[in-house]
């Protein structure tokens, strides 16, 4: 499954690879891939292993926003 996330507070390529490495280390997640001047990060998982409140709570556990 696919899912794009709105972030907030992304600004830099250290904003990027925390929330890339926060979604990848989570089991599950195969793909994040962080777009800064979007403001989101799209996440290619399994829904079996991961869901979204799992993501949403890694990213804000790196200090950022999801909407």
């Amino acid at each position: 499954m696919e899912q794009t996330l709105n972030v907030q507070g992304m600004t830099c390529g250290h904003c990027k690879m925390s929330v890339e490495n926060a979604l990848n280390n989570l089991e599950g997640v195969q793909t994040a891939e962080v777009n800064l001047d979007a403001g989101n990060v799209a996440v290619t998982y399994d829904e079996a292993k991961v869901n979204q409140e799992a993501m949403k709570e890694a990213i804000e556990d790196q200090g950022y926003d999801v909407e």
